[in-house]
């Protein structure tokens, strides 16, 4: 296995305190927004700059460390699992970021009928729904019904 310190070098960037807390905090937690890194860095290091965490991040990106995704209409999340042409599903509700393979092998994986003359390496797909944690649980439903929706009174008093 590789060390952090052993990553960094590998992609010729100089070990640091602050370049090691960042990646530790994205391999921990993948798919975390900037604040949400800067807060895990910070836990370690609390005079971390934000601007420190950004060029930490935008250095890792330039170097292949890490990929940044932007769902639309969500804030740009970092990861380390880079190279291998995965997508992406985010919940509509709370913007969780979970990873979905490829279906059909190899990168790019999917095949468009015409490229416009582009060399395509990487297909960049985005699912939207809903997660997990957001969708209704059956203990949801109203505990007197047996549909679980809730019942109006009748004009006559029953239901």
């Amino acid at each position: 296995m590789t060390t952090v310190d052993e990553r960094l070098r590998a992609c010729g960037l100089k070990v640091t305190a602050t370049r090691r807390a960042v990646l530790l905090a994205v391999e921990e937690h993948p798919h975390s927004g900037v604040e949400a890194v800067l807060a895990r860095v910070r836990a370690s290091l609390p005079e971390t700059s934000a601007q420190a965490v950004y060029g930490v991040l935008s250095a890792f990106t330039d170097a292949g460390i890490v990929r940044r995704i932007e769902p639309e209409g969500h804030p740009r999340r970092f990861e380390l699992r880079v190279g291998d042409n995965h997508h992406h599903a985010v919940c509509r509700r709370c913007g969780a970021v979970a990873d979905v393979d490829c279906v059909a092998g190899e990168a790019p994986c999917l095949h468009p009928q015409t490229a416009s003359g582009f060399a395509i390496d990487t297909a960049d797909v985005t699912f939207w729904g809903t997660c997990p944690g957001c969708l209704p649980r059956p203990t949801d439903r109203h505990p007197l019904h047996p549909s679980g929706g809730r019942t109006r009174p009748s004009p006559t008093g029953g239901t």
